[in-house]
């Protein structure tokens, strides 16, 4: 268990200020990433910070009952001892994804009420426990830092929406107005509530329930966009498939788009590589330049870099209207 405790103590560790007191960090963060395969061993583990909570995820079994049963024993042992040994630490709580309805237990502590993931002085409130995810993507956090930096005064288009942190980041930056997309009525409602819990305005944020393949014009009405983030599940049964449906959107770009305008194009499938998302952006869309491959997260280690969250910054250009 050494590197799995080696990787989560050396992050959360003691403060060098000769205070003796803990150093507490503040934003949420994945501690370990077991799903990188690059701590053998630890393939199905990964352990996430939402302060004051240790969240541990298992997403397979081992070969058998009893060995998942010493296995996930002797990690909740180790980290529940760590916990003790720490006063930020105040609860540890393990989910099984493997699971129906993927449940979560606490094994130490008593569990808060309310739970917030902390980001730069911004609070999204979590939902740890009975749901698969937890309301805040940790591995997006270069695609918020790459938000951050171009949002101020322009109009900004978050398809796939969730729980709009993006909107959050958005809005903190300084953008003119954000229009968030996404089937969910309970996770745009999350998304407003995560707005009004930073003390941010709604007057120009848009929180638009559609199903995005079916309602490009309620989508078009409030652009053209400076920007636009092009967020899907990989893959959601009965309303997007990313080999089937990806190009789908793209193909849509001109639509939405000023000229210039910064697209962020995203894709968490271990099973598609990058060069499949330049190919369809390519053939869907020939007027996108590529621009980058944001670097990913150093919380988020992989062997290969082709299965981790690819994030593709691609400006539209197309081509100037011939002079009458």
């Amino acid at each position: 268990m050494s590197a799995l405790l080696d990787r989560v103590t050396s992050i959360l560790s003691p403060s060098e200020s000769g205070s003796g007191k803990n150093h507490e960090i503040d934003d949420a963060r994945r501690l370990f990433h077991g799903r990188g395969k690059t701590f053998p061993g630890f393939e199905q583990v990964t352990v996430d910070w939402y302060q004051p909570v240790l969240w541990v995820t298992f997403f397979k079994p081992q070969d058998t009952p009893e060995a998942t049963q010493g296995y996930e024993a002797a990690i909740e042992r180790e980290l529940v001892a760590l916990a003790s040994t720490r006063p930020d630490v105040e609860v540890v709580m393990v989910q099984r994804r493997y699971l129906p309805d993927t449940p979560a237990a606490c094994v130490y502590g008593t569990m808060p009420d309310t739970i917030y993931a902390h980001r730069r002085g911004a609070r999204f409130t979590l939902q740890l426990g009975g749901r698969q995810n937890t309301g805040f993507f940790l591995d997006m956090e270069p695609g918020r830092r790459w938000l951050e930096f171009l949002a101020e005064g322009r109009k900004v288009l978050n398809l796939f929406a969730y729980t709009c942190a993006f909107s959050v980041v958005a809005q903190q930056a300084g953008a003119e107005s954000v229009v968030n997309v996404d089937m969910s009525r309970g996770a745009l409602s999350q998304g407003r509530d995560n707005h009004r819990l930073n003390g941010l305005p709604t007057d120009s944020i848009r929180f638009l329930q559609e199903n995005i393949l079916k309602s490009w014009g309620r989508i078009r009405r409030p652009g053209p966009y400076d920007i636009a983030i092009f967020d899907p599940p990989s893959f959601q049964k009965g309303s997007f498939v990313a080999e089937r449906d990806y190009g789908k959107l793209v193909r849509r770009i001109p639509q939405l788009m000023v000229a210039g305008g910064d697209i962020l194009f995203c894709l968490n499938a271990p099973e598609l590589d990058q060069a499949f998302l330049e190919e369809l952006v390519a053939l869907e869309c020939p007027e996108c330049c590529f621009v980058e491959r944001l670097q990913p997260s150093a919380d988020f280690p992989d062997a290969d870099p082709d299965q981790q969250l690819k994030l593709l910054h691609y400006q539209y250009q197309p081509e100037p209207a011939p002079a009458l």
